[in-house]
């Protein structure tokens, strides 16, 4: 008898042909998270993962709140490998039932069987009925309830068997590499590490780009953003942050612009910088935190007017959600409580009391032609800061 972890994946079963790509990249994916608890070694074997460590002492229950983050993994569990024969089947599930009992106090099981290795003398109803027999003569406390039972027992017989009763649900997606980069625009607020974690776990390899306006943002301001990146790279592995210094931009906009285009424009300036970088790194789309409607510079008319700086596409996953349903998943993916930490960013100062809703894109190139952007944005490309965040 051996305790493992299983490992069980969803969309790349889907993938034909191609699923063996996938489930390379989800192997390497669950090395790296794993890196530095000790030596495992992953199997791949009809359809299923097997994390196997080396050591009896292996802290599985860190190894398994670690593999619930990594995409293209839909749940976990602990599980007892052992031989395929029923008398060890038998056996040790009555080892494993009376460590869970004393545990949690259960009362009633019912037994699901998966019968994958067809040579196997029973099937797959034939050892449910046969161990839940064996289980309740040793058992006298518990009784079988199919339809609501405290705890259900798995037994899934193949090459080797492997018996559980815990399920830990993870995120699934598909495994981070699988579908080129995206650069993020990474600011202090709710929003943009949530967009980051929805296009990541769609297998997009990210980095970030933060925009820095110090002295009128603080130090903790970047470390905050810092921190929100170091949440993302739990779920995305190793992220690159660009910081961008972005005070001397924002004060020219803010002296020679009309201040109800402030925003907008700093916005376009943003996207020109952000498509610079992207195409640097290899980055093949950008990807923003904004929603519909929910602040002026998210009206469609000001998010037309920011789209056609740039060529590349710009991912915005958000786009639909309202500001709770944003909230819930930032409180699920552990990014609320660092996002609302009271330190500005660059986009909450030089604010205008009453920034344009409905921007006319001829009339901001008119007022862009006040600024040096080229200039300013070969200066900020060039003083930008990459910081590297491990896993």
């Amino acid at each position: 008898m051996k305790k493992i972890i299983l490992v069980r994946v969803g969309e790349i079963i889907l993938k034909g042909l191609n699923r063996p790509v996938f489930e390379e990249k989800l192997v390497g994916n669950i090395k790296k998270s794993l890196n530095g608890m000790g030596k495992i070694d992953v199997i791949r074997s009809q359809g299923r993962i097997y994390v196997e460590p080396a050591e009896e002492d292996y802290c599985f229950a860190e190894a398994m709140e670690r593999l619930t983050k990594v995409f293209g993994i839909v749940s976990v569990s602990p599980v007892w490998k052992i031989n395929s024969t029923f008398d060890e089947i038998k056996s040790n599930s009555v080892d494993m039932v009376k460590d869970l009992i004393p545990k949690n106090g259960f009362r009633t099981f019912k037994v699901e069987a998966k019968r994958g290795n067809k040579k196997f003398p029973m099937e797959s109803p034939e050892i449910c009925r046969e161990l839940g027999g064996h289980l309740l003569d040793n058992f006298e406390q518990l009784s079988v309830n199919v339809n609501n039972p405290d705890f259900i027992f798995y037994v899934e017989v193949r090459e080797f068997t492997y018996i559980y009763s815990e399920i830990l649900p993870a995120n699934g997606g598909m495994p981070i590499g699988t579908n080129g980069k995206a650069l993020l625009l990474l600011s202090g607020g709710i929003d943009s590490p949530v967009a980051g974690w929805m296009i990541a776990k769609r297998g997009v390899e990210i980095e970030a780009v933060h925009f820095y306006s110090y002295p009128y943002t603080s130090e903790r301001a970047k470390d905050k953003v810092i921190e929100l990146a170091k949440i993302l790279a739990s779920y995305c592995g190793q992220i690159k942050v660009h910081v961008v210094p972005f005070t001397d931009i924002q004060l020219a906009i803010n002296e020679k612009c009309p201040e109800d285009e402030m925003t907008i424009i700093m916005r376009r300036v943003m996207m020109e910088i952000s498509e610079r970088i992207a195409n640097k790194v290899g980055a093949l789309a950008l990807i923003t935190g904004e929603s519909v409607g929910q602040v002026a510079s998210q009206t469609i008319q000001s998010l037309v007017v920011t789209n056609i700086v740039v060529d590349m596409p710009v991912f915005r996953p958000l786009i639909g959600m309202d500001k709770n349903e944003v909230i819930e998943r930032a409180r699920k993916i552990g990014t609320f409580e660092t996002s609302i930490l009271p330190y500005e960013d660059c986009c909450t100062v030089f604010v205008a009391k009453h920034p344009k809703t409905k921007p006319k894109l001829e009339k901001i190139l008119i007022s862009e032609k006040e600024l040096d952007i080229k200039d300013m944005i070969e200066s900020a490309i060039e003083n930008t800061e990459i910081i590297r965040i491990p896993v």
